[in-house]
């Protein structure tokens, strides 16, 4: 081959590659795309390949069958262990709040016991604030305390109750970045702990480029530790989410469909309404997109049984119910003795723990919105081994199938779970 041959092929090969490269930027215009505030993102897993592929997606593309139940198996912790030392005595005290939600509590359980860890100090057992009306509770109204404290054993040591020599004044109070650093524990926490014994951590949520700018491998086991079985729901939750679960895989298996649950809150989506005016940015996917899309990638439209977040029905809810008409709100699938204590309360932290785990263990995700939540369900699916997340988007191709909308956090490996499971 000529010198001028080789150089034209070259070329050839280069405009090709562009092409291709332009084509994958087109495919995954999705709100992943310009998602800031995934904290749980982290470079791809060393642990092999995802188990997700386009063999195993054959009955949610086409719905001919039903999908292995549970979508696979869940995977097994490949965190390093290191227990503390029984006669190291302990240094002072870490308390924290839980916030915000389930999604939250997760992140904030796992920066404090990285502190307390790090410092050597004992972990006080957090209460419940509630993001809505600033209502006090205890841990025990949502999640199993006693599990809490098994699961911690020989991670750090925790006390129930606010030891006397300082339950009489308020703890200085530190902010730390979810997946705090040794660093910046050694620089802004220490010296504070040092002085005062005991430091009230509160932790925020910078955005991925921050977060995972700085090297926190030496203490990602025990984040791991911390985030993935350390809160059980107490046994009332656990029931009344278990039932709701139950009753809508039953629904979907009479008609031989499938149980989708879809983070879709009136609320969230008067907000992206805002934002996108302002913006001319698309930050989430309203009901009636939501039901296009998925009738589009092939769910049947009379079998196929959608659980929604939002607690009471909204007439911006009749578009999708228009499309799929098995569409359900906790408040028709929640037993009737139970919505007294878990809906009518002003207090909406049991709603949030509900739409959490049922989100958790349906047969497909679909988070219409990106923010923490849709982060750390994946972060739960990701541990089930339940890896039938899809993303909307709008659909150019009209041979378009789900598996061309799997999570990246899946398809890529793109989570911090895959840090924490193999």
């Amino acid at each position: 081959m000529s010198t001028m041959d080789l150089r034209q092929a070259l070329a050839g090969l280069l405009t090709l590659s562009m092409f291709i490269m332009l084509g994958n930027m087109i495919k995954k215009d999705h709100f992943d795309s310009i998602y800031d505030i995934d904290i749980e993102a982290t470079p791809a897993s060393k642990h092999g390949s995802t188990e997700v592929t386009e063999q195993s997606l054959t009955a949610v593309s086409h719905l001919s069958q039903r999908p292995r139940k549970g979508n696979g198996e869940g995977l097994r912790p490949c965190w390093n262990t290191f227990p503390l030392k029984e006669t190291q005595e302990s240094q002072g005290f870490i308390t924290f709040s839980l916030t915000d939600g389930p999604e939250y509590h997760i992140s904030q359980i796992a920066d404090a016991v990285v502190v307390a860890r790090y410092l050597g100090a004992t972990l006080m057992i957090p209460d419940i604030k509630s993001s809505k009306s600033g209502y006090s509770m205890s841990l025990g109204d949502i999640y199993d305390v006693q599990n809490f404290i098994n699961r911690l054993g020989g991670l750090v040591r925790v006390t129930r109750t606010q030891p006397a020599q300082v339950s009489n004044r308020n703890p200085p109070k530190v902010k730390v970045p979810n997946r705090v650093s040794e660093d910046y524990i050694a620089k802004k926490v220490k010296p504070i702990f040092k002085a005062k014994g005991i430091v009230k951590i509160e932790s925020y949520f910078p955005s991925v480029n921050s977060t995972m700018a700085v090297n926190k491998k030496s203490l990602d086991s025990f984040a791991c530790q911390a985030m993935f079985g350390t809160l059980k729901l107490q046994s009332d939750l656990h029931e009344v989410v278990d039932s709701m679960v139950q009753k809508l895989q039953t629904w979907s298996q009479k008609s031989n469909g499938q149980f989708i649950a879809v983070d879709l809150r009136t609320r969230m989506l008067e907000r992206e309404r805002h934002i996108k005016y302002y913006t001319r940015r698309k930050l989430g996917y309203q009901a009636q997109e939501i039901g296009e899309f998925l009738k589009k990638i092939g769910f049947n439209q009379e079998t196929t049984v959608i659980y929604v977040t939002q607690t009471k029905w909204n007439p911006d809810l009749d578009t999708l119910k228009d499309i799929f008409p098995k569409t359900y709100t906790k408040e028709s699938v929640m037993a009737e003795d139970r919505k007294g204590k878990f809906l009518s309360s002003e207090n909406s932290e049991f709603e949030k723990v509900i739409d959490f785990y049922v989100c958790s263990q349906s047969e497909v995700f679909v988070p219409s919105i990106p923010g923490l939540f849709y982060a750390n369900v994946v972060g739960m699916r990701i541990a089930l081994g339940k890896n039938q997340i899809l993303v909307p988007s709008e659909i150019a191709s009209p041979s378009a199938s789900a598996y061309d909308y799997i999570s990246p956090y899946v398809s890529q490996h793109n989570h911090f779970a895959y840090a924490c499971f193999c």
